[in-house]
């Protein structure tokens, strides 16, 4: 049985800095939305600013912003999004300008108007449904998320999806390799065209979107080999934060998922996730900093014991 850490992933990098030193990157969620799936990540214009202050003073490295509800719900137009998110932006780089400030969106009027505003990174959640987005994201310098949903339409929910495997299986056990295929197949797309539109490859973040056009076997799958996606060479993003299959997996509703969360990122972690999308910020950049002691990235914060 191998004892080696696994490699870690690639760092990334947005507008040519190095994002949280080179190790784990926490990307705090602040949606500015009525009806989020977690009642506390809900905000108004005065919640939202006091949200992201303190998300600051718990240790994140980067702020993403959304408003639309990712899920079904009521409708919500282009200009009602854009009236949600992109003053939040304006006053996110006034009161904190070295922050990292990401766009939630799969809209490229809604980057293009968050860009005017100094946002760094495009959190395309939905795959590429607007072609455009990845343009905005050039044209502006900016990062960009490519994203799986297994090719669902925005705020639709999975129902009886499956992903032929494409090749041969590498354990004759696993029937859920297809999944991965697709997820990786998708998402290199997805990252070579964002290059060749001359984003920085270290900006191009790579997202297997759990629960997104997958079930909770699916999503599992994806945690477990996390290795393969971070050995496409770009940062890979972990959106698991009190997720639906952590829910499903644990038998928890969204308020008790917590645990189930950091579990599943300690997981992604070790084996080399970089950027972790979450709504608990001190307690997972808490979790983060022990995985990197524990894989020999960062030494402890102090050691003492034994020694005086």
């Amino acid at each position: 049985m191998s004892t080696a850490v696994p490699p870690a992933g690639a760092h990334l990098r947005l507008r040519g800095r190095v994002v949280g030193d080179g190790g784990p990157v926490v990307m705090a969620v602040v949606n500015r939305t009525p009806d989020s799936f977690y009642a506390a990540a809900r905000h108004d214009d005065a919640s939202a600013d006091a949200a992201v202050d303190r998300a600051v003073e718990e240790g994140a490295d980067l702020v993403d912003l959304g408003g639309v509800r990712a899920g079904r719900g009521p409708r919500v137009d282009v200009a009602e999004e854009i009236a949600r998110v992109v003053p939040l932006v304006a006053r996110v780089r006034a009161r904190h300008p070295e922050l990292l400030v990401s766009i939630d969106t799969w809209r490229a009027e809604v980057a293009r108007a968050a860009a005017a505003e100094g946002v760094d990174l495009v959190n395309d959640t939905w795959a590429g449904h607007d072609p455009r987005l990845v343009e905005v994201a050039a044209e502006h310098g900016l990062g960009v998320v490519c994203s799986h949903t297994g090719g669902a339409r925005p705020r639709t929910d999975p129902l009886r999806v499956e992903y032929p495997r494409s090749g041969p299986l590498e354990d004759p056990d696993d029937g859920l390799d297809g999944v991965l295929d697709d997820v990786v197949a998708t998402v290199t797309a997805g990252a070579a065209r964002a290059v060749a539109l001359g984003v920085d490859p270290g900006s191009v973040l790579v997202d297997p979107t759990h629960d997104f056009g997958k079930n909770t076997w699916h999503s599992l799958h994806l945690v477990r080999r996390t290795a393969a996606l971070v050995a496409l060479g770009h940062p890979v993003l972990m959106a698991l934060s009190r997720k639906d299959f952590v829910g499903e997996s644990l038998d928890l509703p969204v308020d008790e998922r917590l645990e189930g969360t950091l579990a599943a990122t300690s997981v992604a972690a070790w084996l080399g996730a970089r950027v972790f999308r979450v709504h608990d910020v001190a307690a997972t950049r808490r979790t983060l900093d022990m995985v990197a002691v524990v894989r020999g990235d960062r030494p402890p914060a102090r050691a003492v014991r034994g020694l005086a």
